[in-house]
């Protein structure tokens, strides 16, 4: 046992999304706070998630766009990637998220922030270093991290997780992704539009299993018309290194085949940080696949004890995790929110990008209710043809007993802005024959939404 340092009103073990918002609400109220992290300030979102991919991402399209320049009229010439310059802007906007972060806490009367790997000692105990911090509320906010298969040869080659692919200085001349998830799928057309060869192999038989199939496979066509080689059915078997070059040998259907590459990405899922936090020391609960256990307040099973974020496996998402803070904040300031009130909302921040609500077809069938459909593609809506950009569609799905929208895929265009509009139409619990009514501006892409239900037919 350390020496026990002090006790605290509030201690929080981790800096991912959800703790710049109980920092917000719980820094007024004068309690002491005490904020522990080992790692990078500002969690995966921020270090090497949302921020520094999206900068990537923007640059990717712009890119994209200078190369269909002859489309728009116009000629820019050869087109020559600074990839240096790519980095330092995505830099830039990372290190600032994070340092500013930091700066907050440490210039903060009533927040202490502790570097150092968290472990519980007791209930409200834990132990950072060679002291010992007590808790009367404690916020678990330690995440994930990428999960790794059981693959021969996995020890012997300089394998990347989305964290080492972001630290690369230069661009890789053949990217090898494995998995064909939202990680995946995202960098492997940024790289491409960088100007790497790039690999996709998947197990599935299809992209993005949460996904509908009509959904997966139009994003399969956009990333194979880039010239992405996507290996759907694959079963990674060995892999090796030889100098500067990564083979992996796959099982499709019974062959082998061997993909020489330079890099390999692992993208294959993640699992939470909940093993190194010594949990049966304090009795708190973890599932099967190790998240921590919640009520429908992010309660665990010991008394003050919360667990926010991705750790508590409700969602693997910057908003979820903030949405997770806030369910705390009103369970502890007499609000109302519930973990069960969210309705799943998400974006596949790809070109074009999907956005997601609600349930997909496939689990609106599966719940037994009377289920009707409309799709449009974005060929038949005007702003996007005038925009240039008419790959992808829209599906929106409705009860058709309560009239209310059940779910909406939106992969096309402004699909990521538009789909807020739909969580907010089920929220607020609006069937679709008022939100049929609903004038939106012209021109955009949004405005087709209510003609679109136009089509609604019922599906079984």
């Amino acid at each position: 046992m350390g020496t026990l340092m002090q006790v605290f009103d509030h201690i929080i073990l981790g800096t991912g999304q959800a703790t710049g918002t109980l920092l917000g609400r719980l820094i007024p109220t004068g309690d002491s706070i005490a904020v522990i992290e080992g790692g990078k300030v500002g969690g995966s979102c921020v270090n090497y998630g949302c921020t520094p991919t999206k900068t990537l991402v923007a640059s990717a399209k712009a890119i994209h766009s200078a190369r269909r320049g002859a489309f728009f009229g116009f000629d820019a010439g050869e087109i020559k990637i600074d990839y240096s310059r790519i980095r330092a802007r995505m830099n830039e906007m990372r290190h600032g998220s994070s340092n500013g972060l930091t700066n907050w806490m440490e210039s903060t009367e009533n927040v202490t922030l502790l570097r150092g790997w968290g472990t519980f000692e007791g209930p409200k105990t834990i132990k950072v270093g060679d002291e010992v911090v007590e808790g009367k509320n404690i916020y678990i906010n330690t995440g994930t991290r990428p999960f790794t298969p059981p693959i021969d040869g996995l020890d012997n080659v300089p394998w990347l997780d989305n964290a080492r692919l972001l630290d690369l200085e230069e661009v890789p001349e053949h990217l090898i992704i494995i998995g064909g998830g939202y990680i995946g799928v995202e960098f492997g057309q940024v790289f491409r539009r960088f100007g790497a060869r790039v690999t996709i192999v998947q197990r599935d038989e299809q992209l993005m299993l949460r996904e509908d199939s009509d959904v997966a496979e139009e994003i399969q066509k956009v990333l194979e018309e880039e010239g992405i080689r996507v290996v759907l059915g694959a079963n990674a078997v060995s892999m090796s290194q030889q100098g500067d070059v990564a083979r992996l040998n796959i099982e499709v259907n019974g062959a082998v085949e061997v993909i020489e590459g330079s890099h390999i990405l692992m993208a294959i899922g993640r699992r939470p940080n909940s093993d190194r936090l010594n949990l049966d020391k304090a009795g708190i609960t973890v599932n099967q696949r190790g998240y921590i256990e919640v009520d429908d307040y992010l309660r665990t099973s010991v008394d003050g004890v919360f667990a926010v974020g991705d750790v508590n496996g409700h969602g693997a998402f910057t908003h979820t995790s903030v949405n997770d803070a806030e369910v705390v904040l009103d369970y502890l300031f007499e609000g109302d929110r519930k973990l069960s009130d969210r309705t799943p909302v998400y974006g596949l921040f790809t070109d074009p990008p999907l956005g997601r609500v609600g349930m997909s077809e496939k689990e609106a069938l599966e719940s037994g209710k009377k289920v009707m459909k409309a799709t449009r593609t974005m060929t038949r809506i005007s702003r996007a043809k005038e925009m240039g950009e008419t790959k992808g569609f829209v599906k929106l799905l409705v009860d058709a007993e309560t009239d209310k929208f059940l779910g909406a895929s939106i992969l096309g265009v402004g699909g990521d802005e538009i789909i807020n509009m739909f969580a907010t139409a089920i929220q607020a619990e609006m069937t679709w024959k008022e939100y049929r009514k609903t004038v939106l501006a012209h021109p955009t892409v949004s405005e087709l939404m209510p003609w679109t239900l136009d089509a609604l037919k019922e599906i079984n």
